[in-house]
C-alpha cells in the first residue's frame, strides 16, 4: 500500500543551497521513502532553527502556527486520496523545534512520526526553553521515534506515550557509487598519485571534514597531535575540507613544521570529486571529538576504508574495532597515534579491515536497507495504527 508522506525538516530543508550533513541526510531520507514505493512531498521549507534569541524563536512560533493553519487548509481542500497519510519530521531538537508536524497530524489523524530527536533536560529555562518545551510536546505525541544515535534515546523515551514508540535503525548512505569507486582502486589511486605528486609506494592516510571554530577544529588539532608522534612511519595525510576555521586548521596541520610537506590540502569537493580520493586511500582518519556520528565514517567503510576513530557512542555504531577499523580513547592523542602506526605497519590487516568494512556497509548501511525499515513501519502505522 503507498501512503503519501509529508516530509518536513525544520532545521535544515533538503533545498537549502548550503551544502551539510542535515541536508545530505534529509534528501536521503526522501529516496528511501520513494525506494520504499511511497510518494513524497516537502510540506514546508520553514527553518524553525535559531541561535539562542528568544524574541525570535516566539515570532517563529507564531509563523509556524500560521503555516500548520495554512498547511491544514490546503490539505484538506483535496480529496482523500492526495492527502498525506503519513507526516514525517527529520531532526527535531530544541534549537530547531516542529510548529507544524503535531498539529497538521493530529487535524489530518495521520500518524506523526519523527526521526533524530533528542531532547537534552539541561536546556530547560535556558536560552531555548521554547524550543525545548515544544520538542517535548511534539516527541510526547509521536507514533514513533527512530533514532540512528542511541545516546539520545535514554532522554528522549521518558517522554513517549509507550516504549514502543521509539526504535534504533542504522544510520545509512547510497552505498552503490562508493562501491564502484572501489572497485576502481588502482585507476584512481594513479591519477591522484600523477595529479597531487603523491608518493603511491606509502600508506595514505585520508580526513574529510568542514573546518569550523568547533568540535571539527578540536578534532584536527587532536589529529595534528597524535600524527607529529609518529614521523617515523612512512605515511601521507590527505586533507579534504574548507570552512571559516581554515588557517587554524592549517596551523594545527601544516605550521607545526613537524608535518611539512607530509599533508596535502585537497580543499573542498564535491561528492562526484570525493569518491575516487576516499578509493584511492588507506587508511581513513578522524579523531571524532564530541561527534554523534559522521557520514564521512559511512562514506570511507563503504569504500573499504579502514577507519582509526575516537571511540564516541556514535561512531562505535559505525565501525567495529579490529572488525572494520579501529576504535580508541577519544581524548588520547598517544592512543590514536598507536592506531594509525599499527595500520601504517600492517598491510595484512589493512585488507582483513576493508573487507569488512565494504561488506558491512553494503550489508546493513545501505539506502535499501532503509527503505525496507520505513516501509515496513508506514505499513504498520497507517493500518494497525500506533505501536
Amino acid at each position: 500500500m503507498k501512503v503519501p508522506v509529508a516530509f518536513y525538516a525544520p532545521m535544515k530543508p533538503p533545498t537549502h543551497p548550503t551544502p551539510s550533513g542535515d541536508r545530505r541526510m534529509a534528501k536521503l531520507l526522501i529516496r528511501a521513502w520513494q525506494g520504499a514505493g511511497h510518494g513524497v512531498e516537502l510540506a514546508s521549507r520553514f527553518r524553525s532553527y535559531d541561535r539562542g534569541d528568544g524574541d525570535r524563536q516566539a515570532r517563529l512560533k507564531a509563523v509556524g502556527h500560521r503555516l500548520a493553519g495554512r498547511l491544514i487548509a490546503r490539505y484538506r481542500a483535496r480529496p482523500p486520496e492526495r492527502r498525506p497519510g503519513l507526516w514525517f519530521t527529520y531532526h527535531l531538537y530544541h534549537k530547531a523545534p516542529d510548529w507544524l508536524g503535531p498539529a497538521v497530524s493530529a487535524a489530518l489523524d495521520i500518524p506523526y512520526v519523527v526521526a533524530e530527536a533528542s531532547y537534552a533536560p539541561k536546556q530547560r529555562g535556558g536560552p531555548w526553553d521554547l524550543g525545548h518545551k515544544a520538542t517535548a510536546q511534539a516527541l510526547g505525541v509521536a507514533d514513533l521515534v527512530m533514532g540512528f544515535n542511541r545516546t539520545d534515546g535514554a532522554c528522549v523515551a521518558p517522554l513517549l506515550k509507550s516504549p514502543g514508540c521509539q526504535i534504533f535503525v542504522p544510520p545509512f548512505i547510497d552505498t552503490t557509487p562508493f562501491v564502484q569507486a572501489m572497485e576502481q582502486r588502482h585507476f584512481h589511486r594513479q591519477q591522484l598519485s600523477k595529479r597531487y605528486g603523491l608518493p603511491s609506494d606509502i600508506p595514505w592516510l585520508l580526513c574529510v571534514a568542514m573546518m569550523r571554530p568547533d568540535q571539527k577544529l578540536l578534532s584536527y588539532q587532536h589529529l595534528g597531535t597524535a600524527l607529529a608522534k609518529i614521523l617515523d612511519r612512512p605515511w601521507q595525510l590527505i586533507v579534504v575540507g574548507s570552512g571559516g576555521a581554515e588557517d587554524a586548521v592549517r596551523q594545527a596541520l601544516g605550521a607545526l613544521g613537524t608535518l611539512g610537506n607530509r599533508v596535502t590540502w585537497l580543499g573542498g569537493l564535491t561528492e562526484d570529486d570525493l569518491r575516487p580520493v576516499y578509493a584511492g586511500a588507506d587508511i581513513f582518519v578522524w579523531p571524532a571529538i564530541k561527534e554523534a556520528y559522521g557520514m564521512v565514517f559511512l562514506e570511507a567503510l563503504s569504500t573499504g576504508l579502514p577507519v582509526i576513530a575516537g571511540r564516541t557512542p556514535g561512531v562505535a555504531g559505525i565501525v567495529s574495532h579490529d572488525m572494520n577499523g579501529i576504535l580508541v580513547d577519544v581524548d588520547s592523542a598517544t592512543a590514536f597515534a598507536d592506531g594509525v602506526a599499527r595500520l601504517v605497519g600492517d598491510g595484512d590487516l589493512r585488507a582483513k579491515l576493508s573487507h569488512h568494512a565494504h561488506m558491512d556497509m553494503v550489508a546493513g548501511h545501505d539506502l535499501r536497507a532503509m527503505s525496507d525499515i520505513l516501509g515496513g513501519h508506514a505499513l504498520s502505522l497507517t493500518t494497525k495504527g500506533a505501536p
